[in-house]
């Protein structure tokens, strides 16, 4: 079943249950406010000396369904453009997450890049606002979700994606010895012929929604019924699968690593090193379970 964004396209209903891969308890954990000091080599906006305030919504444990997560960013935009209407400015916002399994097409999809008949899909199908073709989200899969006004970073969507892809890129390097690159004329970010980390944006009046997503211990099975962003002639790759094989000389000591520790030392350094990447301070904020599912 294809599932339509509603306010560019007509919305066909799912038949799916109601979101039960969601095992939230009452309220996520709360932390303190964290700030990383490690110089850096980005450009983003520092004003005064001082890092941006950014909330920080960690559910890095928490398989939160796509429908759920699409609408809550989209509600988010709208609070900030309408905040900074009357203030000029707002706090940034990261969302870091899972997906149950999930295929999203962007707005450059085709349905030839499907291997499947859409009224027989193995999971729901979502086409939504974001550039790019079709990809997959699922369990194993870290998922961020930055919501930040580039106004107070810098004007530039080029630069906005090459920020990102580099953040992967330091985090594949710093936690894994894993030497990893771009592609000219393509997004993401990849190790050889393997694509590791997908990243497709939306961007409405200069704030950002989408993001990006970064195999680590993702089963890539369902890869196999997509051409994984309309590229044919490449692969798809995990950090566990790269780990298990040795790639990353000098970290013999992550090969017995499971996969709830591979995801932890992951979604710790993509934290650190995007801070770093657009000079921010996070407050690491909560929600309710109930709350989330009011957006769905």
């Amino acid at each position: 079943m294809i599932l339509l964004g509603t306010y560019c396209f007509t919305t066909v209903p799912s038949t799916a249950p109601a979101y039960p891969s969601l095992p939230l308890g009452s309220y996520f954990d709360l932390h303190k406010p964290l700030l990383y000091s490690k110089p850096s080599k980005f450009t983003s906006l520092v004003i005064n000396g001082h890092r941006r305030n950014c909330d920080l919504f960690d559910l890095h444990h928490e398989q939160v369904p796509y429908e759920v997560a699409w609408s809550w960013q989209k509600e988010i935009v709208r609070d900030k453009r309408a905040q900074i209407e009357k203030e000029g400015d707002c706090n940034d916002t990261l969302i870091i997450l899972q997906h149950p399994p999930v295929y999203t097409l962007g707005t450059a999809s085709t349905v030839e890049n499907l291997k499947f008949d859409m009224k027989n899909a193995p999971f729901n199908i979502y086409r939504t606002e974001r550039g790019g073709e079709v990809t997959y989200h699922g369990p194993g899969q870290l998922v961020m979700y930055p919501i930040i006004n580039l106004r107070m970073h810098k004007m530039d969507l080029h630069w906005y994606l090459r920020t990102l892809e580099e953040v992967v890129i330091r985090v594949l390097s710093s936690t894994f010895s894993i030497q990893a690159s771009t592609v000219e004329g393509l997004t993401g970010v990849w190790v050889g012929n393997e694509k590791l980390a997908a990243v497709g944006i939306r961007v409405s009046s200069w704030i950002t929604y989408h993001g990006l997503a970064l195999n680590v211990t993702t089963d890539l099975s369902p890869f196999k019924w997509i051409i994984p962003c309309g590229i044919r002639d490449r692969q798809v790759g995990s950090i566990k699968e790269l780990v298990r094989e040795g790639v990353g000389h000098g970290r013999a000591d992550l090969h017995h690593l499971n996969d709830a520790s591979l995801i932890h030392i992951t979604h710790k350094s993509l934290l650190e090193e995007f801070s770093q990447a657009f000079q921010l301070e996070y407050s690491y904020k909560s929600i309710s379970s109930a709350m989330l599912y009011e957006r769905k």
